[in-house]
């Protein structure tokens, strides 16, 4: 197996962090490597905020923790279900537990700059699982909010926070689907056959 398909496999998403501290230098070097994504016209449309200021911290998780009350308060069916299964509720302590937050940004009018934004992201989040730091995927609800906090100036839009530190989270990570559960050969309705 490759270290790539290494890396993948063992990565899970994390809402749990040790207080644990580490060199803010880990985290530049790992957005070093998602600067390496290809982008649509080569637009390279991704900015990193590193937030790890303690009070900037509180900010941030306090306008998520509003704009989660409000979605919480009007989720329902199976997306309910899900996350009271997963014990998942407006509060997001991961937001101030984790020694930093990495905010990205895509620009606005560059070409595909959501899909190409996802990527850089992908390449962040397997850079930092290589290193022994866990991360979230965490997308709030009322992410404009969550940009003004952090002063994005318009032409960007807030894409996704990731805490990251050391995990303190036991539980193990999600199934997956299979190969073949996912992929067809030439049309969609051919199943592929292993």
């Amino acid at each position: 197996m490759s270290c790539v398909a290494e890396l993948a496999k063992r990565r899970k998403s994390v809402r749990k962090f040790k207080p644990d501290n580490f060199d803010m230098e880990v985290i530049i070097e790992c957005i070093d490597v998602a600067k390496e994504a290809p982008s649509g016209s080569n637009a390279q449309p991704w900015h990193f905020v590193i937030v790890k200021d303690e009070e900037l911290k509180r900010k941030v998780r306090e306008v998520c923790e509003r704009g989660e009350k409000k979605f919480y308060s009007h989720v329902r069916g199976e997306l309910a279900e899900w996350l009271k299964s997963k014990g998942l509720n407006w509060e997001k302590p991961f937001l101030t537990e984790a020694p930093y937050i990495v905010g990205v940004f895509a620009k606005k009018k560059a070409p595909y700059s959501r899909e190409s934004v996802w990527i850089a992201v992908a390449y962040f989040l397997l850079a930092l699982e290589e290193r022994g730091l866990a991360s979230l995927t965490y997308t709030p609800p009322n992410r404009e909010e969550v940009a003004e906090v952090l002063r994005c100036p318009p032409e960007y839009r807030l894409e996704v926070l990731i805490p990251v530190g050391f995990s303190a989270d036991s539980k193990e990570k999600e199934p997956r689907k299979s190969v073949e559960e996912i992929t067809s050969v030439d049309y969609f309705d051919v199943p592929l056959k292993m």
